[in-house]
């Protein structure tokens, strides 16, 4: 019912009849020329067949004629009654002369009665080379067989050149030939006419021909003359004009008189050559035309491998007796490829007059319905939510006119409405998405301006944030001193500071989910009437609900981004806080590794020319420099202000020179009790003098070794080892006072006190275990989920003091070496806890990856260059650099900036550093931007980049 309702449109009505009817005429006229040209095809193919009959049969005669009449004048010659060679050759010119005149004979010879035999053969080059081994020079040929008185046979081949001149006489003894035993002599015996034999192979020649034979009444010897009927097959190749029809002449057997490809008729069978017959040609439609059709000339149909064909069998001029055929075939779609052809032009034409008519009979129809017809599709578009098309130009009809302009404001408004809902859901800055809601919903509502004003609760302010109309920019007020926190008393404000009064605005508080609204929408109307107005307050209304909630959103988004910036910065704050020595450190190599890639977003060639970065793949480095120490904030502080080799929470080389005090007065005391003991006193004081020297010595050496400035020497060790012989004695427990871990870690007291004691040691409890907190860096280790490839000490710490004191450089230990590379693995680990969003999904690998290396010895992960981003290239060689020139390092000074990018270059070189970074660093000229804000201008020196580059170049 709703499908009956619902009713046809008018043209296509119209389109439909006129389409059917001339479609039902074009196809029956169509069918009833394509079956008349169909017959008059065949019957074409009939006459041309019967043409090609008469033709061949021509041929026929041509070549035969001429041939049966010089046979008529040979067999009266006197060369039937010569009994002997020579004057057989007497009669060659005569011979010579049969030949040249019949292009189609190839020999002329004479079988007498008593078998002598004479023949003349024209020399072609391929059989003399072949077949007859010709002298050079040789145009003729003499075949004879002479029978002599004395009953002895002379066999000869006699060879002459072109003017008959002898050139070899050879004698032929197996040249074994009995012309009364052939056909051709058989066959004219006892007849007063020439004799035709049936087409067969020449054996010398090889080709198919036939021989005509005549007996002479006096003598009874018969001549005969080979004629080649070849020329059949050269009509049959001239007139096969396509491959797709098959021509042949057979005779009644079967037997191939005549085809197309010569060679493909003759059949080697040893040394016999015999005619194909019909079905050794390999064409099976030329044998079922045999089998199926009359030799009467009419057109048959007939199938032949899933393929139909049309053939016809036409009889030839029986050649004195000996009845022949051309038969003919052709596929059936080769046949009536012309007709198909046609017929597919006549159905295009049809067609064209079909659409000839469907226009022209349909036009009326059109012009009165396509005014609806696009009004239908507009609506029907507008429906799929599709805003793209405009309305349709002014017509005569007036309704349709009206309906137009209704649609159009209704268009108008979706388009607007979603292009202003879009703008809210997808536009992140509130600079950008103010004005474009402006804009759309001006055009929407149809105002002439429009305006959205923001409050700022901290300041109770209203900022204009966007003004569409540019001569309203300068007439509304910047910002507006709100008097008072109630929202209408806020609006009547706003509205009080408006130009031209309030009727002419239409002014709507943004309200969403907080109890201020986040601003005012404001519409300048003109001097529309109030149930207009009273509309689009109700539109405005709904529209500000989505807006303010979208504001607040961006609002909320840039607030927690700056409560995240803020708290990276407070923990990078800390972290320097923590080790003043390294105070800096987190806000310097964020600027500089920024420096950096902004170089390598700006450079247009070698390996950056491609380089760029989107604003939050930059957010994502920046909050990654920032971080990219975090994991600091779990390395002892002791470690990482380690100045000197006894250093932890203390210098303990206050403890070691406490006992070198005990054993200065241990020497004193010696020297008393020597003198009390009435000793002599020269001797002592001496020795007593020698001893203090020697602590003192040994002291400085122990001094400067804790320093960790210059690498310790074997000797060094050596003498410390020496040093650490001495003894003193202790009288106080040292497992009193102390903490429980540590009391764990001493073995217990096996001796009385005082105990002797060495004055160094490495002592059981200088060795602090993992105790389970081994921390997941090793390759096998279960809990290793981030790849971590790192070797881990024997234990946590040592603080044994013969142990650090003969660390051969610097003043850290292994352990304590790790425990601060330990903290790139608890930046990775920190970071990958935190739930990033899926654009900050990257921080924690920038972040700890810039200890890496390129060759792939770096750590944590021993990542190779392919596996490490530009950005994390940039963030290692970043870090490298400030830590070079930072100053306030309590183990070294502060490098200068040649030296700096020097020991860059070695690091480039030995593939610790990309040198491709390195040279944008250099050509850049980001180290001299850097130096000029954090080096002191002690450290800013000339710099040779060439040299640099050349020092990076020569690994």
């Amino acid at each position: 019912m709703a499908h009956l309702r619902k009713g046809w449109p008018l043209q296509s009505i119209f389109a439909a009849v006129i389409v059917v009817t001339t479609l039902l005429l074009s196809t029956v006229l169509i069918t009833r020329a394509y079956l008349d040209q169909r017959e008059l095809l065949l019957e074409a193919a009939e006459s041309s067949s019967r043409q090609l009959a008469s033709r061949l049969d021509s041929v026929n005669l041509s070549l035969l004629a001429p041939v049966e009449n010089s046979l008529k004048i040979l067999v009266h010659d006197t060369l039937l009654q010569a009994d002997t060679l020579d004057e057989r050759l007497q009669r060659l010119p005569l011979l010579v002369q049969v030949l040249e005149s019949n292009p189609v004979t190839s020999a002329v010879y004479t079988g007498y009665p008593d078998r002598d035999f004479v023949l003349l053969r024209e020399i072609q080059a391929g059989i003399a080379t072949k077949r007859l081994n010709a002298p050079p020079g040789a145009a003729w040929m003499v075949q004879s067989i002479d029978h002599q008185p004395e009953g002895s046979v002379e066999r000869l081949w006699l060879f002459y050149s072109k003017d008959l001149a002898l050139l070899e006489s050879r004698e032929v003894p197996d040249y074994l030939f009995d012309p009364t035993s052939r056909p051709w002599f058989q066959q004219a015996q006892n007849k007063d006419a020439p004799r035709l034999t049936p087409p067969y192979v020449f054996f010398t020649t090889r080709e198919v021909g036939v021989t005509l034979s005549h007996e002479s009444p006096s003598t009874g010897a018969v001549v005969g003359i080979d004629a080649s009927v070849q020329e059949i097959s050269h009509q049959l190749r001239d007139l096969q004009t396509d491959t797709a029809h098959e021509m042949v002449v057979v005779d009644r057997f079967g037997t191939v008189v005549a085809w197309p490809q010569l060679d493909q008729m003759l059949i080697a069978e040893g040394q016999q050559i015999r005619l194909a017959s019909l079905g050794e040609l390999g064409v099976p439609a030329l044998e079922k035309l045999m089998s199926v059709s009359r030799p009467d000339g009419k057109m048959v149909r007939f199938d032949e491998r899933g393929e139909t064909w049309f053939g016809l069998r036409q009889p030839l001029l029986t050649l004195q007796g000996e009845s022949l055929q051309l038969l003919v075939t052709v596929p059936e779609h080769d046949l009536l490829a012309g007709i198909n052809d046609r017929r597919v032009n006549y159905v295009y034409w049809a067609l064209s007059v079909t659409l000839l008519a469907l226009l022209l009979g349909t036009w009326v129809a059109y012009r009165m319905t396509r005014p609806l017809g696009h009004l239908s599709q507009w609506v029907a578009e507008l429906a799929r939510f599709d805003f793209s098309r405009e309305g349709i130009k002014r017509t005569g009809i007036r309704e349709v006119n009206e309906l137009n302009r209704v649609l159009g404001g209704m268009a108008n408004a979706i388009r607007h409405f979603k292009a202003i809902s879009y703008t809210l859901a997808r536009e992140q800055a509130l600079d950008r998405m103010l004005p474009a809601v402006a804009e759309h919903l001006k055009a929407s509502v149809g105002a002439e301006q429009s305006m959205i004003y923001l409050l700022d609760p901290d300041r109770n302010e209203l900022k204009l944030a966007s003004a569409r109309t540019q001569e309203w920019k300068t007439a509304l007020p910047a910002s507006i001193q709100c008097e008072s926190t109630d929202p209408k008393l806020i609006q009547a404000q706003l509205e009080a500071a408006l130009p031209k009064g309030k009727e002419h605005w239409l002014v709507t508080a943004l309200e969403g989910r907080e109890s201020l609204p986040s601003g005012f929408m404001v519409l300048g109307m003109g001097n529309g009437n109030g149930k207009v107005r009273q509309t689009l307050v109700s539109f405005v209304n709904e529209l500000s609900g989505s807006a303010a909630t979208a504001i607040e959103t961006r609002r909320l988004i840039e607030a927690q981004k700056r409560l995240l910036d803020a708290i990276v910065r407070l923990l990078a704050d800390a972290i320097d806080a923590k080790s003043p020595h390294t105070s800096g450190h987190c806000e310097r190599v964020p600027e500089l590794a920024q420096m950096v890639l902004d170089a390598a977003c700006n450079s247009r060639e070698g390996e950056f020319a491609g380089f760029s970065m989107s604003d939050d793949q930059r957010y994502e480095f920046y909050l990654a420099a920032w971080l990219h120490d975090c994991g600091k904030i779990t390395t002892p502080e002791y470690v990482l202000d380690k100045g000197t080799k006894l250093e932890t929470l203390y210098d303990r080389i206050h403890e070691i020179r406490t006992r070198f005090e005990v054993l200065w007065r241990d020497a004193e005391i010696r020297y008393l009790k020597g003198l009390l003991e009435q000793g002599d006193g020269a001797v002592l004081r001496e020795r007593l003098i020698a001893d203090q020297e020697r602590l003192q010595a040994d002291f400085a050496l122990v001094a400067k070794l804790n320093q960790g400035t210059e690498s310790v020497s074997d000797e060094d060790v050596k003498a410390l080892e020496q040093i650490a012989g001495y003894t003193w004695l202790r009288h106080f427990d040292k497992r009193q006072g102390v903490s429980d871990k540590e009391l764990e870690r001493m073995p217990p007291e096996r001796d009385n006190l005082p105990v002797t004691e060495p004055l160094l040691a490495d002592r059981p409890e200088h060795r602090v275990p993992w105790n389970g907190r081994r921390p997941p860096v090793e390759p096998h280790d279960p809990n290793n989920e981030w790849g971590f490839d790192m070797a881990l000490p024997e234990y946590q710490e040592n603080h044994g003091e013969l142990y650090n004191l003969t660390q051969r450089y610097g003043t850290l230990t292994p352990e304590e070496r790790f425990s601060i590379n330990n903290h790139i693995v608890q930046t990775i680990r920190m970071l990958t806890s935190l739930p990033f969003p899926r654009h900050l999904q990257r921080v924690p690998e920038i972040a700890g990856n810039h200890h890496e290396r390129v060759d792939g010895e770096g750590y944590p992960r021993r990542l190779n260059a392919g596996e490490l981003s530009v950005p994390e290239r940039i963030m290692a060689l970043a870090d490298v650099f400030e830590a070079l020139t930072a100053a306030d390092r309590p183990y070294k000074k502060a490098k200068t900036l040649s030296e700096s990018l020097r020991i860059l270059a070695f690091m480039a070189r030995d593939g610790h550093l990309d040198p491709a970074v390195f040279k944008l660093f250099l050509d850049s000229e980001a180290y001299l931007a850097y130096a000029h804000r954090y080096l002191t201008p002690e450290q800013i020196d000339p710099v040779d980049k060439r040299q640099l580059w050349q020092l990076v170049r020569s690994g």
